[in-house]
């Protein structure tokens, strides 16, 4: 039995200690399974990205010019790809709805599966949260049936869309896809136009810094303002890495997922490349760098709209719509994870009729609602989420490492290219992205780490004693457990 869990015992339907391990427990916290194939998580995979594109990885023009920009980008890409591939690997083994916390329980005991879920919980509720701000901005901005950013059209943004995944996952991802696929041909277009107005001499137009060490035309903050620029490159690509977290939930898992984690990061290469190049191309470095909606002044600078300015900007709501829609999907999945196992308090894992985990989303929800309304802060909501995203990456990474040489020999449907050389080119750059998320947003990495001790004194204190034996992610990591004192015995 796995360190720090329970047997099964007590009344069947009660959600005290001494009946976790029992049918009924988990009997009232299942998801419905063969929902999803490997079109909608490819869909899944992209929705949790589009919006980046919009919007936010402009601000890293001002941190490290297009040179250092470009760099932090392909950088970061690198992580991202060596990332995924090793969590496809990862999620074959394990299609569970744990994802990184399930990944982590096995290969880093209850205290690395507690800490790396809880960082991805951290970038799933704190981000929906901001992007409700900006989508109350895009509304104000567009004028939307007399609309000004405020907490309605916040309150509305969480319960209209909460609403649809109370419904159900299947329809929930498939309305994710459509938003998902205007959001994606909004951007092709954006870039066929952006490119009839390209210029290469702008996109180093940002004056040189002559007091940054190495600084030039491409890297007007020197070799400092790559590193400073990596939390932006990230946005090309934050999210992708949540399409694990339904495996429980899709069609043949061990074959659906890694397929569509790689042809979704295939398609946020294509789209990273072509919007960064025509949007910085088409008006200037300097233009765009510190401008909320890039794309559209990248289209029409300081003029007039033009009709693909409005289309754009129309398009920008729907790609913040497609990342709020399904970064809520995330973060209840992870959450429903770590409270069927008891790590969070269990009643939160419980689902409806439509196997829909309702107090995983309504919960969340009204934090990210309650955050939103209060703070009005996206930015900085943003840039904590950006912080507990790369302690995840940095917990993942090391999952598979360990995890390929504690257990050569454990059954791997998907092996992950260049096997635990990959994960460590990952786990290399996340600690970089995580150190340079303090040049960025020093407050809002603290805020990020007073979180994390918070969780980490409730662990520590009470659930860590709770944990339930009989949910999936323990099982296997018990297994672990036992097939290791077998070898020993």
């Amino acid at each position: 039995m796995a360190q720090g869990t329970e047997t099964p015992a007590g009344p069947p339907d009660s959600t005290s200690p001494g009946a976790t391990g029992s049918a009924a427990y988990l009997s009232r916290r299942t998801l419905r399974r063969g929902s999803a194939g490997w079109l909608l998580l490819t869909g899944l995979g992209v929705a949790y990205v589009v919006s980046g594109d919009f919007s936010g990885w402009n601000i890293g023009l001002s941190k490290g010019g297009f040179g250092g920009l470009a760099v932090a980008m392909v950088l970061m890409g690198v992580m991202y790809a060596c990332l995924v591939f090793a969590l496809a690997e990862l999620s074959a083994i394990l299609p569970t709805a744990g994802g990184g916390y399930g990944f982590a329980r096995r290969a880093l005991g209850t205290w690395g599966g507690f800490l790396t879920g809880t960082a991805i919980l951290i970038e799933y509720i704190l981000a929906p949260a901001a992007i409700s701000l900006f989508i109350g901005d895009y509304v104000e901005s567009l004028g939307l049936f007399g609309l000004t950013s405020g907490w309605p059209v916040y309150l509305a943004c969480f319960a209209i869309f909460i609403g649809i995944h109370l419904w159900g996952v299947g329809e929930a991802l498939r309305f994710s896809l459509v938003v998902t696929a205007i959001a994606v041909a909004a951007l092709l277009i954006f870039a066929v136009g952006a490119f009839t107005e390209f210029d290469a001499g702008r996109l180093n137009d940002i004056p040189a810094d002559p007091s940054a060490f190495g600084s030039n035309s491409w890297l007007p903050y020197g070799l400092l303002g790559i590193w400073a620029a990596f939390p932006f490159g990230m946005w090309f690509f934050l999210g992708v890495e949540g399409v694990p977290l339904a495996a429980e939930e899709a069609k043949d898992p061990v074959r659906s997922m890694p397929k569509a984690l790689a042809i979704s990061l295939a398609v946020l290469v294509f789209l990273a490349l072509i919007t960064f190049v025509s949007a910085t191309g088409a008006q200037g470095a300097d233009a765009i760098k510190e401008a909320g909606n890039p794309l559209v002044v990248a289209l029409q600078g300081t003029g007039e709209p033009t009709a693909l300015s409005r289309f754009v900007n129309y398009a920008g709501l729907a790609g913040l719509v497609a990342s709020f829609f399904s970064l809520i999907f995330a973060g209840s999945r992870q959450l429903f994870a770590l409270s069927r196992a008891g790590y969070l308090p269990r009643f939160l894992s419980l689902t409806n009729r439509r196997k829909s985990p309702y107090l995983g989303l309504l919960i969340p929800g009204v934090i990210g609602f309650t955050l939103a309304a209060w703070s009005g802060n996206g930015g900085r909501m943003l840039n904590v989420a950006v912080f507990g995203a790369t302690i995840s990456y940095a917990l993942m990474a090391l999952s598979h490492i360990v995890l390929r040489r504690r257990e050569p020999d454990l059954p791997r449907p998907y092996r992950t290219p260049g096997g635990a050389r990959t994960s460590g080119v990952a786990f290399v750059l996340a600690c970089s992205a995580l150190v340079a998320t303090f040049l960025v947003d020093r407050d809002a990495a603290f805020i990020a780490l007073g979180v994390y001790a918070v969780a980490l004194a409730y662990f520590a204190f009470y659930s860590r004693h709770r944990l339930v034996a009989a949910a999936p992610e323990e099982e296997f990591a018990a297994l672990a457990a036992a097939e290791a004192e077998l070898k020993r015995d």
